[in-house]
């Protein structure tokens, strides 16, 4: 689509969501239907993994979702692969390196019990009879400060650096959907697994991309332990990627790291503190795109102080800073931000100072990009505040039946934010305050509440 004259972007809006649902991951989850397939069946038989990568992509439920075969370049964007090299992997000789062949097949998910090869996380079963992570003996009990220890001292081959890297990109893409419990699992498994790549003497740019895989496992290892409510151990996970940012010198880190303690604070209710936090984060990112999170942060948190002037003066600032950045490759990535996520933002900072009809538009927006091509919810957690969002318009407006519906249906997802959803959620509380129509959403609050 053409672009406006003053336009500098590279993409249209209706360019960026499409080519974001375009780059949407793989699904979390297939279920074994869509394995038993005889051309599946075959393909696994061979042990060629470029094999399985051609039945995958001509799968019928691809066809389905998008009009044709999944393209060999959209592949290997999930597997952090070019065209060419995905291109040769089908037609060449079979891929031996395992560790490779492992992560290949974690990403696409492919089942266990059709591989050649032993996938670790899936070889034993947990107390409830699903795939429990395999940890590393030796990372069995360690403490963060054990693994920064040993982080630092380690040294490993190019090779698994680099499947290590996709691995980090695809575990921080499925934060947004995947079970909180089971990713934060495999989340500190990786990161035990990172402390033992000991093989060989690394350069120091090579040792500096170990530290910064080890420090996005530990921002989102904090992320979900904060999601579950587990605030000691999400602020010992901050402060390990802090250290662990500083020392491999990566401002991006030490960005997300303050960003984090911006959205413990705010929850909390400490609203100067998120002020001055991101402050001193955007201090540190510059230009980076946590920058422009870091400013949303900044903006929520003058909503909730009355400050309205200083919120559009963050949201530009943040909106300015956005519009400079090139659109992300992987913008499912839980630590990029790309213009669907600053919608969310922007929302929550409407809805608090009574723009009550930008509030629904950007709520509404956020639903409508939060479905993927195939139907699924891939952003439950955003969903959730956004229908709380028009709940609080539709209390506001008097439509109190329909405020206490949507407030039922955001508390009932899975995959949530405990804290931030009873942030929210109260201020719908305080809106229905006495009406018969909430008596459901309050009990279904106060038991979110007692959820430790």
């Amino acid at each position: 689509m053409p672009l406006a004259a003053d336009n500098t972007a590279r993409l249209c809006a209706r360019c960026h969501r499409e080519q974001r649902d375009q780059l949407r991951t793989p699904p979390t989850e297939l279920r074994h239907e869509f394995f038993e397939t005889p051309e599946f069946r075959e393909a696994f038989a061979s042990q060629h993994i470029g094999k399985v990568f051609r039945v995958y992509r001509n799968h019928p439920r691809h066809l389905r979702s998008f009009g044709a075969a999944l393209t060999q370049e959209l592949l290997g964007r999930w597997l952090g692969l070019t065209q060419a090299q995905v291109s040769r992997i089908e037609n060449g000789r079979p891929e031996q390196n395992l560790q490779t062949l492992r992560n290949y097949a974690r990403v696409l998910h492919l089942p266990q019990h059709l591989l050649w090869f032993d996938l670790p996380g899936q070889s034993r079963l947990d107390r409830g009879g699903r795939p429990s992570p395999d940890l590393p003996p030796a990372a069995a009990g360690m403490d963060m400060l054990e693994l920064v220890r040993r982080l630092r001292a380690s040294a490993v081959d190019p090779a698994t650096v680099e499947a290590l890297t996709i691995t980090v990109e695809q575990l921080c893409c499925e934060y947004a959907h995947a079970d909180a419990r089971e990713l934060l699992a495999t989340g500190k498994a990786w990161l035990g697994r990172a402390t033992e790549m000991v093989e060989n003497r690394l350069t120091l740019a090579q040792h500096r991309d170990v530290l910064r895989n080890a420090g996005m496992l530990a921002l989102l290892v904090g992320c979900l332990e904060y999601d579950l409510g587990a605030i000691r151990a999400a602020e010992a996970a901050r402060r390990t990627a802090m250290s662990i940012g500083k020392e491999a010198g990566d401002p991006g880190i030490v960005g997300w790291s303050q960003e984090m303690l911006a959205w413990f604070q705010l929850t909390a209710g400490n609203l100067r503190g998120v002020v001055s936090t991101a402050d001193a984060g955007v201090a540190a990112a510059g230009s980076r795109s946590v920058a422009v999170q870091l400013y949303g942060q900044q903006a929520k948190a003058y909503a909730r102080m009355g400050m309205t002037e200083k919120v559009h003066e963050a949201l530009e600032h943040g909106r300015v800073l956005l519009d400079e950045l090139p659109y992300p490759d992987r913008p499912d990535n839980h630590f990029v931000v790309d213009p669907d996520k600053w919608d969310f933002y922007a929302m929550d900072t409407y809805r608090i100072v009574g723009e009550d009809e930008l509030a629904r538009r950007n709520a509404e927006e956020v639903i409508r990009r939060g479905v993927g091509p195939d139907g699924t919810v891939v952003a439950p957690m955003r969903q959730a505040e956004a229908e709380l969002t028009l709940a609080v318009v539709a209390a506001r407006q008097g439509d109190l039946d329909e405020a206490s519906a949507l407030g039922v249906r955001a508390l009932g997802g899975r995959r949530r934010s405990r804290l931030s959803l009873l942030m929210v959620a109260a201020e719908l509380e305080q809106e229905l305050r006495g009406a018969a129509a909430g008596v459901e959403f309050r009990e279904l609050l106060r038991d979110l509440r007692s959820t430790e």
